[in-house]
């Protein structure tokens, strides 16, 4: 059975390995394999924590250029970018007006990120689910791929689809959290934190072979009798989703006989990593230098999914009394 899927990402800068694996590979498969697809770039929430305004547009094509070389195709998914469908920030005010203070303030993201801002905490920070719950809810999915870490705002806002049809009437279906492959890529210089998009420790996806190299040497192999190196554990992972499985046995077992050296380890993975992106380098350069192009294809998505987010807020301004 096809499914309606929506998900976004921030525009933050590049994609690293985890973004891929944790999530844009899985969007590709979904938009391959038949689904209806509303893919988009988060820019507005890309505003809640501190930005430079170049650096934000550099960003979203960036961002929109990882999308298009991964294999993200605008015939087969509407991708788009969510300040140019202004129905998702008309939605999020409807939805503030229907969402206590409380919920938002028990948001676990809202908490972390106040106490990494503690400068520059504003209301968008705080108002950032129900923007999030207006992204989703506007297409009406069936299912919402996210990570872990979001899990929590896919609950409140299928508690705010819940309220809605239960005060004005069966507008909006309470979309599931779609974790089909749960994964959790952590950093090359600390193994114990989620990879990020900072400094040497993410294998963005357009390094250069040398580039990837030089970063997983870096990477910690050093083991303790007590326990598995989390940096050994993380490096196999990524190895797990890269090579074949004679590859991976093969390693497997050197780690378990301690015959493995980890140095051929890394220039192995290094290799294997550098190889699997190597039309999506050439294709993203090739994107970033007609910045146009890009630019017209998120238009389009844009036009396309103004269609429907139109509809949906026709329909939940006509039940609440604003038509």
């Amino acid at each position: 059975m096809k499914e309606t899927i929506v998900s976004g990402i921030r525009a933050s800068g590049k994609l690293h390995i985890g973004n891929y694996l944790g999530a844009l590979k899985q969007f590709v498969e979904l938009q391959n394999e038949g689904n209806n697809c509303f893919f988009f770039i988060a820019d507005l929430h890309a505003l809640t924590t501190p930005f430079e305004p170049k650096e934000l547009s550099q960003n979203t094509l960036e961002v929109a250029a990882d999308y298009l070389a991964a294999g993200i195709d605008p015939k087969k998914s509407t991708f788009f970018l969510q300040s140019q469908v202004l129905e998702h920030t008309e939605l999020a005010w409807i939805f503030n007006s229907l969402t206590s203070l409380g919920e938002l303030n028990r948001m676990t993201q809202f908490k972390e990120k106040s106490d990494q801002h503690k400068e520059g905490i504003n209301a968008g920070l705080l108002t950032y689910p129900t923007l999030m719950a207006a992204d989703i809810l506007l297409y009406k999915p069936t299912g919402v791929p996210v990570g872990d870490d979001q899990t929590q705002h896919v609950e409140l806002t299928r508690n705010i689809a819940r309220k809605f049809n239960n005060r004005f009437g069966k507008t909006f279906p309470e979309p599931k959290t779609y974790l089909r492959k749960p994964l959790r890529i952590m950093s090359l210089s600390d193994p114990t934190k989620k990879m990020s998009k900072t400094g040497d420790e993410a294998l963005m996806l357009d390094d250069s072979p040398a580039e990837i190299l030089r970063k997983l040497k870096k990477a910690p192999t050093a083991t303790d009798a007590k326990q598995e190196s989390p940096g050994v554990g993380n490096l196999f992972l990524i190895l797990e989703h890269f090579a074949d499985k004679k590859t991976f046995k093969s390693f497997s077992r050197q780690q378990e006989d301690n015959s493995i050296k980890y140095s051929e380890l890394k220039n192995a993975l290094a290799k294997l990593i550098a190889d699997h992106f190597a039309n999506f380098r050439k294709k993203k350069q090739q994107l970033l230098a007609r910045p146009d192009q890009i630019q017209d294809i998120l238009v389009q998505g844009g036009t396309k999914a103004r269609k429907v987010a139109q509809a949906t807020l026709i329909e939940v301004k006509t039940k609440i009394g604003l038509i």
